[in-house]
């Protein structure tokens, strides 16, 4: 709906067009009385030239009668001829058809001058029906005929007098007729004189009562405008005053500081941000330049030698892209802050700037916090295996520009899958947490100490010689092996396996260097644990070992013998009715060699590095949709749950991962709204843009997608909104101990908040007492997985039956309890 437009820009026309008509309406009235009186003013001298020929007609008739002299008859020709020159004009214009030419003739032979011709006649055909002008007519005909019959008796005498037939009683009777004649035309044309002057007197004046109501007029327009002029005016100014308080309020609201200057950069205005970033008041600061109230520094905390009002005026701090700066307050004190400037200009010219400085203080330490999340482990405080990785990389560059000998070492706690297994993650984490304190207490100052997964750490040792390093790798075996871990009075006992690689001038890579690493640690498990394994790489021994028992190779070998198996476990509603037909997850396991079961910890790390785990995922979900392909073949009673599969950030990277599973599905015929697949965070973060283009192809044939290992990354809920996923899995490292640890809960809170925020469902992973499972359901959790809900079982079609629903404990709210 368009807006109506209250004030606009006054146009010149639409305020003087009145007074133009006006003027132009008084100026045709002023010529049309002009013109009204200049035909007038011919009548009158047309009737002043008629009266004075008709008396000299008279006079010369009458004195020719006593002189009979031809002379003095020709004068009387000439006289008459004024007066008849009237009477032909009279006899032209009052024709059916008016004959202007003989107009034009009559009224020059009575002697008006040529430029009242067309005037004169204007007048007659135009106003002789009004009275005054009826009325002269009507004198005007009584006239002209006694000029007629003048002229009759005139040349009845000049015939007589010419044959000398004339008699003194024929003259004297001529005599008679012509003082007749006179007596009678005298009165005719006074009365066409009085009718003349009378019409021209009213039309005067009604002319001029025009003219003053015209002016009347234009006076009261001209009042009547000047009211419209000023109302619009105040409007203006009311409007005006009305964006001045809005900006006003505006700019004393945003967090934003802005200041204003002259164009000599005097100031001329700070809103109250601005006062609290520059710890001055508006009124101290006004007037005072720009420089009085701090200085402008790099990020090197350097004067770069340029006023603010330069950088301003040059365009250099212009919208559209940050300028991040120090600023040095009058106390010395420093805050970061991003500039943008503009000139303000009024009428092409600039008459001043104005400045917006933008606080970056919580940025930075946003800033600082992601990138400390984005390089350390958030259990130990560690670096973590990216920084890890970058910091040997960094090492070995340096190597090759200045030789040096370093030390890199990889660490793996032995049986500590013992502590988690029997007394669960709380006690896992703490024990990881008292061996890095130990460890880190055992390396020098500037030594790396990093976690690079569960169990796993590794160690940077520059500048180290080989004999020290051995040293220092003995101790940190030494030190762990004498710890007592002791959790609920049960005592455990802790040893580490540690690969040791002397990192020479040799040149190396970073890829070498961290599979030597590697193989050692796995030798130093292999020959018995609690070791410490210098790699040599002509050491036959450690060679032949690792490549008989590799994972790569066993990796291969397991797939060519399908010594792969799967699992599901349920995924159960949390405190609603759930009428679908149930969701599982999908779990890989391995028989090893020896027919023993292996989990998915133990090789799915090596099947990452080494880039296999694309055929993993292929046989996972080749075999899944086969199950399902079965147990829809034999037609079972009962619906079918949803399958969640397992994708690494590899596979999802990979274009040909896409087409094969559209094959799948047109091989196998399976429902695609019975797939879930399930991502980690990180590897969506890594690889977000082919994420979300893996997600929405899918999703379009109707398969969902669930979020694993959520918030155990560094920047989750940034990026959650650009993922268009299904379910989110609450981090089990949140979950375990949640009813011990107050920000664990507050994780789970907050995360379930968020998720339903954005309408996607949440699954708790890790639950493993009905305690947890209360909690999750007083916060209202959607679904949850563990032990307490099902242990994995062997995926068979039976896995895929709706399962009875199981007893679920009661939500019990306490009073003021948030959900």
């Amino acid at each position: 709906m368009k807006q109506t437009r209250t004030l606009g820009t006054p146009r010149l026309l639409g305020i003087v067009w009145p007074f133009i008509a006006v003027v132009l309406l008084q100026a045709l009235l002023g010529c049309l009385s002009l013109y009204v009186l200049s035909a007038v003013r011919g009548y009158v001298a047309g009737e002043s030239l008629w009266s004075k020929g008709q008396k000299d007609a008279i006079y010369y008739l009458n004195l020719y009668a006593d002189s009979r002299d031809e002379t003095i008859f020709r004068k009387y020709q000439e006289a008459i001829a004024v007066p008849q020159g009237g009477h032909d004009l009279r006899i032209a214009l009052d024709a059916p058809t008016p004959d202007l030419a003989a107009a034009r003739r009559g009224i020059l032979q009575g002697g008006n001058h040529p430029d009242d011709v067309s005037s004169i006649i204007w007048l007659y055909l135009n106003f002789r029906h009004f009275s005054y002008m009826q009325r002269a007519i009507e004198k005007w005909t009584v006239g002209d005929s006694y000029l007629v019959h003048l002229d009759t008796v005139a040349q009845q005498m000049h015939r007589a007098i010419s044959v000398n037939q004339d008699s003194n009683d024929d003259i004297q009777r001529w005599k008679s007729q012509i003082f007749a004649i006179n007596d009678g035309v005298t009165p005719a044309a006074r009365a066409f004189s009085d009718a003349l002057g009378e019409g021209s007197r009213v039309i005067l004046r009604l002319l001029l009562i025009t003219n003053l109501a015209t002016a009347l007029g234009l006076i009261a327009l001209a009042l009547l405008r000047t009211h419209k002029l000023l109302a619009q005016r105040h409007a203006f100014a009311d409007a005006l005053q009305l964006e001045k308080d809005r900006a006003q309020i505006t700019l004393e609201s945003i967090g934003d500081g802005v200041i204003t200057t002259d164009v000599e950069g005097a100031i001329a205005y700070m809103n109250p941000a601005a006062e609290h970033l520059t710890h001055w008041k508006a009124g101290q600061a006004c007037g005072l330049p720009l420089a009085a109230l701090f200085n402008l520094l790099d990020e090197n905390a350097q004067d770069d030698g340029y006023t603010l009002i330069e950088h301003i005026l040059s365009g250099r701090l212009k919208g559209g892209s940050e300028h991040s700066k120090l600023i040095q307050r009058l106390d010395g004190s420093t805050v970061s802050v991003t500039l943008v400037g503009a000139p303000i200009r009024n009428a092409g010219k600039v008459s001043g700037t104005v400045l917006v400085l933008h606080d970056m203080t919580q940025e930075r330490q946003y800033i600082a916090n992601l990138s400390w999340q984005a390089t350390h482990d958030a259990l130990t405080g560690l670096a973590n295996r990216r920084e890890f990785e970058y910091r040997l990389e960094l090492a070995l560059y340096n190597q090759n520009r200045q030789p040096a000998r370093h030390a890199l070492m990889f660490l793996d706690l032995d049986q500590f899958k013992l502590v988690n297994d029997t007394c669960g993650h709380a006690a896992g984490d703490e024990l990881l947490r008292h061996i890095c304190a130990l460890l880190q207490s055992g390396l020098r100052e500037g030594d790396t100490l990093a976690r690079l997964g569960g169990d796993e750490f590794g160690i940077l040792l520059e500048n180290c010689p080989a004999e020290a390093a051995e040293k220092i790798a003995e101790s940190l075996r030494q030190t762990v092996q004498n710890l007592h871990f002791v959790w609920k009075g049960r005592p455990f006992q802790t040893t580490v396996s540690i690969g040791l690689v002397h990192i020479a001038q040799v040149p190396t890579t970073l890829e070498a260097s961290l599979r030597a690493a590697d193989m050692a640690c796995y030798m130093a498990k292999e020959k018995g644990r609690n070791r410490v394994q210098v790699y040599h790489a002509d050491d036959s021994e450690l060679s032949l070992r690792f490549g008989e028992m590799a994972w790569v190779q066993r990796l291969h070998m397991a797939l060519e013998e399908n010594r792969f198996c799967l699992y599901a476990q349920e995924i159960a509603s949390l405190g609603h009715a759930d009428h679908s037909a149930g969701h599982v997850e999908i779990l890989l396991r391995l028989h090893d060699e020896a027919g023993r079961m292996i989990l998915p910890d133990s090789f799915i790390p090596a099947a990452e590095r080494y880039g296999l785990m694309t055929q993993l995922d292929r046989w996972v979900v080749q075999n899944v949709f086969k199950v399902i392909a079965e147990c829809i073949a034999q037609q079972r009673e009962g619906a079918m749950a949803m399958c969640a599969i397992n994708l690494s950030g590899i596979t999802i990277g990979d274009e040909e991962f896409l087409g094969f599973l559209h094959e799948q599905f047109k091989v196998y015929g399976i429902p695609a709204d019975m797939i879930c697949f399930e991502i980690t965070e990180t590897s969506a973060i890594s690889n977000l843009g082919s994420a979300i283009r893996f997600i929405n192809e899918l999703k379009s044939l109707g398969c969902r997608f669930s979020l694993d290992d959520f918030c155990a990354g560094m920047s989750s809920f940034a990026y959650l909104k650009h993922l268009p996923v299904d379910f989110l899995k609450i981090d089990g490292s949140f979950v375990k101990d949640m009813l011990d640890d107050p920000i664990n809960r507050a994780m789970v809170e907050v995360i379930n908040h968020i998720g339903h925020v954005m309408g996607k469902r949440t699954i708790a992973e890790f639950v493993e007492t009905p305690q947890i499972e209360q909690a999750l359901l007083e916060i209202g959790v959607d679904y949850a997985q563990g032990y307490v809900i099902e242990r994995p079982q062997l995926f068979t079609c039976d896995s895929l039956l709706c399962r009875p629903a199981r007893p679920r404990p009661l939500l019990l709210k306490a009073p003021g309890t948030f959900r």
